[in-house]
């Protein structure tokens, strides 16, 4: 296990002597569940890596952590292994389906928040050596504005809300923006709605958000686009393999990657804090 530990640092490390790339370090979040928040984050990933980008997904969604059964590729090695110093941080990352890397949470999350400062440590000085080794590190939280969820939203670089145009989960995702907003640190938000039922409603379900937040928050969120409700999402759910690799030309994976453009193209003012950003907030809210 430590020679294939090895093998996939030397691949995320690339040529020897490159310079390390700046690390985004991006939170996919929920005001409540059900909205298909992790297919989200599983899919973009997927969109993001098929344009070129290095991404490792972190499955923080605290008890409900299911990353690895969506890519159906049950892990090995989690966040428990780490905590435990049973294996370093390139020993339990995974290799699902099409080369997509990512870390399963398990019950980890739960571990996490029972540290001592010497386990803190540990854990800050492992993961911070994936610093500049991935274009994109996404974490996908739990749904729900848990202390937990909160802490990954205001250390992250910025933070994807995902809700669908039904009524409730609308005024779940705003409340959760209006209670992050409320505190001290400054949170870049986006948007995305899922489950839309034509364009109309998927355009107008945004900018009715957007107007709300600017106007009663005071704060600027960016819609990055929608996807369409789809027959295929449960299809591809079912069978366990991606959408964007069972069915990429669905209008849900088109979708999908139509977000993952705007995303991208996005001009952003501030250079991302990267993982060594997001570890220091880390460790200062544990503090």
């Amino acid at each position: 296990m430590h020679d294939q530990a090895q093998a996939l640092r030397e691949r995320v490390l690339g040529k020897v002597g490159a310079p390390p790339r700046t690390t985004r370090v991006v939170t996919v979040t929920s005001g409540k569940g059900g909205v298909g928040k992790s297919n989200f984050s599983l899919n973009f990933a997927i969109a993001l890596r098929n344009r070129g980008h290095s991404v490792l997904i972190f499955d923080a969604d605290i008890g409900m952590a299911n990353i690895d059964v969506l890519l159906g590729a049950p892990a090995q090695y989690n966040l428990v292994h780490l905590l435990r110093k049973e294996k370093s941080i390139w020993e339990i990352i995974q290799e699902g389906p099409g080369g997509l890397r990512f870390i399963a949470g398990g019950s980890g999350f739960l571990d996490l928040l029972r540290l001592n400062e010497e386990q803190l440590e540990y854990f800050v000085t492992e993961v911070g050596k994936l610093h500049g080794h991935f274009d994109f590190v996404l974490f996908d939280t739990g749904a729900g504005l848990s202390k937990e969820t909160e802490r990954f939203i205001t250390a992250a670089d910025e933070t994807i809300v995902v809700t669908t145009p039904e009524p409730t989960a609308v005024t779940d995702a705003y409340a959760l923006i209006k209670m992050v907003s409320a505190g001290d640190e400054p949170v870049r938000f986006r948007l995305v709605i899922n489950r839309a039922v034509d364009e109309r409603e998927g355009l107008q379900t945004a900018d009715r958000f957007r107007r709300a937040a600017s106007r009663f928050l005071g704060v600027d969120i960016l819609p990055l686009g929608y996807v369409p409700d789809d027959q295929h999402v449960s299809k591809a759910v079912k069978r366990q393999v991606p959408l964007l690799h069972a069915f990429p030309h669905c209008p849900a994976a088109k979708g999908i990657d139509r977000i993952a453009s705007s995303f991208l193209m996005e001009e952003r003012t501030a250079e991302p804090a990267g993982i060594r950003g997001f570890l220091h907030r880390i460790k200062r809210f544990w503090g």
